[in-house]
């Protein structure tokens, strides 16, 4: 009974969150499609022993719809040259965390040259300034709060400053240096947590704004953050559509950032979306920093 059980609301949630555009609730239970792919597969394998062959085939069919979204982010992608790459590192370092070492500690290990920091808050900005001595150029945004942004780069920056994204005038930082003789602009933002219809709406209205600030920019362009989505939601969708950006984890895999605190229920709500003439070398997280997120950290080329 309990096998049943468990594999008809794998089943049913499986194939409900296709329809997340229907409700925001449903769009909460749209981003495990790996867990629903791993838990099928698993109890598939129970049914099999059971010798249920009825739930058996249901879950195979589960497990194979499940697998036409995951499979495909492992497989394609660039392999640019990367003689020529840049490193960047993208870390939401949770507001409350005062764990400021292991954040050194990742800086120091990866060497990048492009460091961006979400819930950037007064005492977080008062703890980052030894990084501005190999790291000049910063542009910061300290708020109270999870909403706050930084920028730390190693390489000089044509031009940065930031906007207020609405409709909650949550910092979006917007820089562009030069790269190989090219002009790279790469923005980095935050949107609200989608809980709540009003919190939902206010999160696809942000990602909205970004979307039509990177079509303003001329390319190429990098769109970088903790987007509060994940790639199987409408939302997300409509924002790579409409800014003609990929997602830098293509061929890399689903690389779950977001939580920590629960490791078997992580997913993917940190992106770095490219435009088509900028080559990806690498896309990965990197380790625990004492906060709820992992850090993404990627290379590019141009």
């Amino acid at each position: 009974g309990l096998l049943q059980a468990a594999a008809l609301v794998t089943i049913l949630f499986s194939f409900v969150t296709s329809f997340d555009h229907l409700h925001y609730n449903i769009e909460l239970f749209a981003h495990f499609r790996l867990q629903y792919l791993a838990i099928s597969l698993i109890l598939f394998i129970f049914s099999a022993a059971a010798r249920n062959l009825t739930l058996g085939a249901l879950l195979l069919v589960t497990a194979a719809f499940n697998a036409s979204y995951v499979l495909p982010w492992y497989f394609g992608g660039d392999q640019p040259n990367d003689s020529a790459a840049i490193k960047l590192v993208h870390a939401n370092v949770l507001s409350t965390n005062d764990d400021y070492d292991r954040l050194f500690e990742l800086v120091a290990a990866e060497q990048p040259d492009l460091i961006f920091l979400q819930e950037l808050s007064p005492e977080w900005l008062e703890a980052t300034r030894p990084l501005q001595h190999n790291y000049p150029y910063t542009y910061m945004e300290a708020r109270e709060g999870n909403f706050g942004i930084g920028l730390f780069s190693r390489l000089p920056l044509d031009s940065v400053t930031h906007v207020d994204s609405p409709p909650l005038d949550f910092p979006t930082i917007i820089a562009t240096l030069a790269v190989n003789g090219e002009l790279l602009t790469i923005i980095n933002t935050h949107p609200m947590i989608p809980l709540g219809r009003a919190n939902v709406e206010a999160r696809n209205e942000h990602l909205e704004s970004v979307a039509a600030l990177a079509r303003q920019v001329e390319r190429p362009v990098m769109l970088i953050g903790d987007f509060n989505t994940t790639v199987w939601t409408r939302p997300y969708r409509v924002l790579e559509a409409s800014t003609g950006l990929r997602n830098s984890r293509k061929g890399f895999g689903i690389l779950p950032t977001w939580s920590t605190f629960m490791p078997f229920a992580m997913i993917a709500i940190d992106h770095a979306l490219v435009s088509d003439d900028i080559g990806v070398v690498e896309t990965r997280t990197g380790p625990r920093i004492g906060s709820d997120h992992l850090p993404l950290i990627l290379s590019v080329a141009l």
